[in-house]
């Protein structure tokens, strides 16, 4: 592992950085808005915006990279992004931050296509699999890191913006000075949604259910945490354990998926994210602080890896060829999705309460969980499809893009 992670050490290095600030915003902006009474639909109008600046990055990033090269958009983008959270503490108005929250996800959508394509092209056939690894693990890991550094200011205050911004541009030093080859030039391709759509409709509906769940969940969360308990740490402590479940429910569902009929496995945790949610919503009040984190990680376990399996579902039914195309394609779903989401759920939750977020996924994961069993009963899996290895893909989280740039350039025709 060590021998294959040395050549992009620093790349990784830089990665972990600006992931601990990326994980502490992405948690302080909902709560600080919370406690300054921002209403619940104007939260996730926020939460919405940035996943539209993501979406909009992911299909234009490209062309900005080969105009310019990786290490300058690299640059650029990190001293933008390190901005943004200096000026919502600066500037606390609902407006300002979906404003904000829109450069934030075009500029990290950039940097994770300029990281993973770097990574891409510094590892080989024999060593990818640990590289990547090594860099999901990494993900994880200082994504619950920086859900954690909540606890170390007050959010009323300056600091935490403050310390995310540091964080965001010290991630810009060691990738600057990596002497580790930048990526090949990106070549054109063209996205086809109605190839996309004949080739596995599960696949392209769970990308899409993942982004309206997982959006609106990593919008809202804060939200619902912090309405039934003041103690920050709950909320600190609640958002980590949806991101460590997560993690966790990767692999084992990957491998179960790769040894029987991946849409038995999509909707067999759907039904459990059914369940778990159901319960969230109508006992989350009544819940002790560990109850309620014991249930946040089996509801990550189970709601995070539906992306990572409707990617295989697709890739099964595609050809060779077709793979960096079928995985654009879903990526986009993915974004749209994580557009309409929050503003969906917020809405919910001010007709309702902070406990319909959970309404709300487990409303959007029982219908995935019927179209996906209907699809089972009207069309068994055809006994020649060859079953691609299942690959981690943590779209699921709020930074992960799990695709490569000449898979985001497809999107850019």
């Amino acid at each position: 592992m060590i021998r294959a992670i040395t050549p992009v050490a620093a790349l990784l290095f830089g990665t972990a950085i600006l992931l601990t600030g990326q994980g502490l915003q992405g948690t302080l902006i909902p709560v600080r808005a919370t406690l300054e009474n921002f209403s619940t639909i104007s939260i996730g109008l926020m939460g919405a915006s940035y996943f539209l600046g993501f979406t909009y990055g992911c299909w234009k990033g490209a062309a900005l990279i080969r105009g310019v090269g990786h290490i300058r958009v690299f640059a650029a983008m990190t001293a933008i992004a390190s901005a943004t959270p200096i000026l919502h503490g600066l500037w606390v108005d609902p407006w300002i931050w979906s404003s904000l929250r829109f450069v934030s996800g075009f500029c990290f959508a950039i940097l994770y296509l300029v990281i993973e394509s770097w990574l891409n092209e510094r590892s080989t056939n024999d060593n990818r699999g640990r590289v990547f690894s090594a860099y999901i693990l990494i993900n994880m890991t200082v994504l619950g890191v920086g859900q954690q550094m909540l606890l170390l200011y007050e959010p009323l205050d300056l600091n935490l913006f403050a310390l995310a911004s540091v964080l965001v541009s010290l991630a810009a030093v060691p990738v600057a000075l990596s002497k580790s080859e930048t990526p090949r030039p990106i070549e054109d391709a063209k996205l086809n949604f109605r190839y996309l759509y004949n080739n596995s409709k599960v696949g392209m509906l769970g990308s899409l259910v993942c982004g309206l769940t997982n959006g609106s969940f990593w919008a809202l969360a804060p939200v619902f945490s912090v309405t039934y308990s003041c103690d920050i740490s709950l909320t600190a402590n609640f958002m980590t354990a949806v991101v460590f479940g997560g993690a966790i429910g990767q692999w084992p569902l990957g491998w179960l998926s790769d040894h029987t009929d991946r849409r038995t496995v999509l909707a067999g945790i759907s039904l459990v994210a059914v369940i778990i949610a159901a319960i969230m919503w109508r006992m989350a009040p009544e819940l002790s602080s560990t109850g309620l984190i014991t249930l946040a990680a089996l509801w990550g376990a189970m709601a995070f890896p539906v992306y990572s399996i409707s990617v295989a579902q697709a890739n099964d039914r595609a050809e060779a060829g077709d793979f960096v195309m079928v995985s654009a394609g879903l990526l986009l779903m993915y974004g749209i999705g994580a557009i309409i989401g929050p503003f969906l759920a917020s809405m919910l939750m001010s007709f309702s309460s902070a406990g319909s977020l959970f309404l709300f996924t487990c409303t959007v994961h029982l219908f995935l969980a019927i179209y996906v069993l209907t699809r089972r009963l009207i069309k068994p899996k055809p006994v020649e499809v060859d079953q691609t290895s299942f690959s981690d893909a943590l779209a699921s989280t709020q930074t992960r893009s799990q695709i490569y740039e000449d898979e985001l350039e497809r999107g850019s025709d």
